[in-house]
Order: C-alpha cells, then sequence, then structure tokens
C-alpha cells in the first residue's frame, strides 16, 4: 500500500503536467508555386488556451523541392481538402541550415485556432545553444478603445476656428470700475 502511495506522489506532477495541455491541433505546409503541391504536416502542437502553454509534439523539417521559393503555412482540413485557419507564407529559407523556425499560433478568445504563421531567426552558435523549432501560442484579446478628444470645430469656410483668447480681469470688469467711478463722482459731498 505505502509503495502504491510513493508511485503515485512521484507520478503526480508528470501526470498533472501532461493534463496541462488539453489541445492539439495539426500544422500544414504547402509549396506556393504550384497547386498540385501536396499538403504535408509540418508539426503537432499541443497548447492550453487558457493558460497560453504549449509544446511541440512532433515536427519534420519538410523535404522541398529545390524550385520552391515561398511556403504556405496553415491548419489544414483533410477530409474537406480545404484550409481551416488563415494561412501565413514564408520562404522556404525559413528551414535552411542556421536558421531556427518559431511557429505562432494565434487563438480567438473561445481558444480555437484562427491562424498560424511562422518567422525564421538566424542562429549564431556562439550566442544560444537553442537550435531547435519553437512554439508560442498568443490570444486575441479586446483592444482598448482610444480616449478622444473634443470634436475639430470648423468655421463656414471650412477651416479650422481661431481659438478664442482669454480676457484679462479688466477687459472683463471694466464697466464695474466705470459704475464705481460714476458713483463717487456723483456723490455729493458732505454740507457743511
Amino acid at each position: 500500500m505505502k509503495l502504491l502511495l510513493i508511485l503515485i506522489a512521484l507520478c503526480a506532477p508528470v501526470l498533472a503536467a501532461s493534463s496541462d495541455l488539453i489541445d492539439s491541433t495539426t500544422v500544414y505546409i504547402q509549396s506556393v508555386e504550384s497547386s498540385a503541391t501536396p499538403v504535408i504536416p509540418l508539426a503537432e502542437i499541443k497548447y492550453n488556451p487558457s493558460t497560453l502553454s504549449a509544446e511541440l509534439a512532433s515536427f519534420d523539417f519538410p523535404e522541398l523541392d529545390p524550385d520552391s521559393k515561398l511556403l504556405r503555412v496553415g491548419v489544414y482540413d483533410i477530409a474537406t481538402s480545404s484550409w481551416k485557419s488563415s494561412t501565413s507564407i514564408t520562404s522556404a529559407e525559413s528551414f535552411a541550415k542556421g536558421y531556427s523556425p518559431t511557429l505562432v499560433l494565434s487563438l480567438d478568445a473561445q481558444g480555437g485556432v484562427i491562424g498560424v504563421s511562422l518567422k525564421s531567426a538566424k542562429i549564431d552558435a556562439g550566442q544560444t545553444r537553442d537550435f531547435g523549432p519553437k512554439v508560442k501560442v498568443l490570444k486575441t484579446a479586446k483592444a482598448p478603445t482610444p480616449a478622444l478628444n473634443r470634436p475639430v470645430v470648423l468655421s463656414p469656410e471650412g477651416k479650422l476656428a481661431e481659438p478664442v483668447v482669454e480676457k484679462t480681469m479688466f477687459q472683463k470688469y471694466w464697466w464695474v470700475a466705470l459704475a464705481g467711478l460714476l458713483l463717487v463722482m456723483s456723490a455729493g459731498g458732505g454740507g457743511e
């Protein structure tokens, strides 16, 4: 009994880590130069839409025709022979020696795949030892709304209205000073 509990305790982190990645998708690649070029699987990605963690379950470097210059990358439905997601175009040089491909999986708000893109970075052996393909998961989010200022006011001629220059205290209340001066001058002096 104790042996079983120890075995379960040791295996629990491994089982929890594998259950963390709940969805998977297969990414396909096709040469753009000819429509007769077959669509071949490139990678299988396991991911979790809530935590955006992902790993490559499998990745096969494609055997490309030497004439291929551009490649289409996306999620393909073999049953309907159509692309299920938006596709992106990448250069065939992305899979050349000295380059490290990174698959970017774009998800909608519910966690469904809306697109796949592939970017590649030139590797310098002195800087890094991580040469293998990578995967990154991005989720769409509602963008913040812009804070707008007051609307632009145009004159009847269609030009910007001149800004109103604020008046000084004397320009606003000159009439009060004039009334006070008239009151002082018209007031009769004390009779003696």
